[in-house]
């Protein structure tokens, strides 16, 4: 934590905290967006993201920002501000908690069979993703979890590649945090983002192509018999 004039500024913390409180809040951006008061789960994530959650809409929070982003604290109101200048303002009338947890190293997402194998197709198979396309590894781990391919283009610009057996838009998010965090590493910036699905629905292809990452639908059982080809001799 920093002092910065009257404000507390946060610097991305250890661990996911959980703020329950009654309270408005105001986007300030590209668009902007006001959610009047009411009662509402604040969740500042270990990676920097800050989002507001209803008791509905399952995952998807009513707001966010995404990370990198500082959040201020003054009495009264949290200012989460990103690289682009867009603000995250929020209004607390009332805190009825505030905790915190350390959560620790999470595994990851164990993929089904399917999944799984698709993604160990395509990295035999890299070219199937682009002409040119090479692949640097598999399971690229990042501090937030494993990119499920590395890849090179035809340029030699990094490549990030996520796989999924059906694109949904939790999936643009996945790839779209990874992103946001490899393109901090001057090594690999700047790093393009490749979604790849046998399916992809229409608002996921929506958001991916607005957060300029480009969707690709592959053919499980096409995928199947190249290999098939490459390892029969007659």
């Amino acid at each position: 934590m920093a002092l910065v004039g009257e404000r507390r500024v946060l610097r991305y913390p250890r661990r996911v905290r959980l703020v329950i409180a009654k309270c408005s809040v105001d986007y300030v951006g590209r668009l902007s967006a006001h959610l009047p008061p009411a009662t509402r789960l604040l969740m500042v994530k270990a990676d920097g993201s800050v989002s507001i959650h209803a008791d509905d809409r399952a995952y998807k929070p009513l707001n966010w920002m995404s990370p990198p982003c500082r959040l201020e604290e003054a009495p009264g109101v949290w200012r989460v501000v990103n690289k682009a200048g867009e603000e995250l303002r929020i209004t607390l009338e009332e805190v009825f908690q505030d905790t915190s947890y350390e959560l620790g190293v999470d595994p990851g997402l164990r993929k089904d069979g399917v999944e799984a194998h698709l993604q160990e197709l395509l990295a035999a198979n890299p070219e199937t993703l682009g002409e040119g396309f090479t692949l640097v590894r598999r399971e690229y781990m990042t501090a937030i979890g494993p990119v499920d391919l590395l890849c090179r283009d035809a340029n030699q610009g990094a490549v990030a590649v996520e796989v999924k057996r059906r694109g949904e838009i939790d999936g643009v998010e996945q790839l779209t945090r990874y992103l946001e965090l490899m393109n901090r590493d001057p090594l690999l910036a700047p790093v393009t983002g490749v979604f790849v699905a046998q399916e992809i629905k229409p608002q996921a292809r929506v958001l991916a192509t607005d957060r300029g990452i480009r969707c690709v639908v592959v053919d499980y059982d096409r995928l199947r018999g190249i290999e098939r080809d490459e390892l029969t001799l007659f």
